[in-house]
């Protein structure tokens, strides 16, 4: 079976409602590292229930950008699909217990070709349901890395974000833990390929994987810390390209340019591999 254009591009992905509560705040932040040094009270007021902060980052796990294309019907090999770009812009401070609204769509679907997959530009909304308050508006692409040939059109494939050619302005550094993907899949990603060594190799890869989700988080951890002073109400937006995966235990090094007054390009590094993972990043904040 094979992607069909019309019939993806008009898919309807019904709303979903999610209901979290104060220790799922603490678990997704747990699962980026927070709390790693029981001394630092920066970071344990995201992990602390008195006077809890939220990451605003942590709608990433209260919405879906790639879930729906596991049905058959859509065509798609999802076993074979990876998440290529994230974009989040912030609206409104996201509560510490909620329940919440998300609304996805299908933006294009791009033709890569045969071998070299197909693109899918999904957007989506997360609301809050008791007062309708817009707390963020979100952009991902899907890679399908198998559906490529099927057909649809080529272009015009959107813009790259590009980091400057100087030295980084900052570094910032944070380990992973080997059982990091275990515990970050509990904040509601369950794809095996994180967990299973079976599934991970059939998909490529030596190993599970990290999300590309949790390396966006501890960037905008880093972010957060660098350029926020953890102040996470000065956050605005936050865009990047996933690169190349992550395997747990992995050091996730962020490197950051100061742009302009409120404007920053990042990305993200593996220290032990020396590999770029997160690319293209565009940070906006207060």
């Amino acid at each position: 079976m094979s992607i069909d254009y019309q019939k993806l591009k008009e898919w309807k992905v019904a709303p979903r409602e999610t209901t979290y509560a104060t220790k799922d705040t603490i678990l997704y932040a747990l699962a980026l590292g927070f709390g790693a040094d029981p001394m630092d009270t920066a970071q344990l007021a995201f992990v602390y229930e008195e006077q809890l902060k939220v990451l605003p980052f942590m709608a990433l796990s209260l919405t879906y950008p790639g879930f729906w294309l596991s049905d058959p019907a859509t065509g798609v090999d999802y076993q074979k699909t990876l998440h290529g770009e994230q974009s989040i812009e912030f609206h409104a401070p996201l509560p510490a217990a909620a329940t919440v609204v998300d609304r996805i769509w299908v933006e294009e679907i791009l033709d890569k070709g045969p071998q070299k997959g197909a693109l899918v530009y999904g957007r989506s909304s997360l609301t809050d349901k008791a007062t309708g308050t817009l707390l963020c508006s979100l952009s991902a692409t899907m890679f399908c890395r198998a559906d490529g040939g099927y057909g649809g059109p080529s272009g015009p494939a959107k813009d790259v974000h590009r980091v400057p050619e100087r030295p980084a302005d900052h570094l910032c550094e944070f380990p992973t833990m080997p059982q990091s993907a275990l515990l970050y899949r509990l904040t509601g990603d369950a794809n095996p390929l994180h967990a299973d060594p079976a599934v991970a190799r059939k998909a490529g890869f030596e190993r599970p994987i990290l999300h590309g989700l949790c390396t966006f988080g501890i960037a905008g951890h880093a972010l957060l810390r660098t350029l926020c002073e953890y102040n996470p109400s000065r956050m605005r937006r936050i865009d990047a390209r996933f690169s190349a995966p992550v395997y747990p235990g992995e050091t996730i090094r962020t490197e950051i340019w100061r742009d302009t007054d409120g404007r920053a390009s990042f990305r993200c590094r593996v220290v032990e591999r020396d590999l770029v993972v997160l690319n293209n990043g565009l940070f906006e904040y207060v």
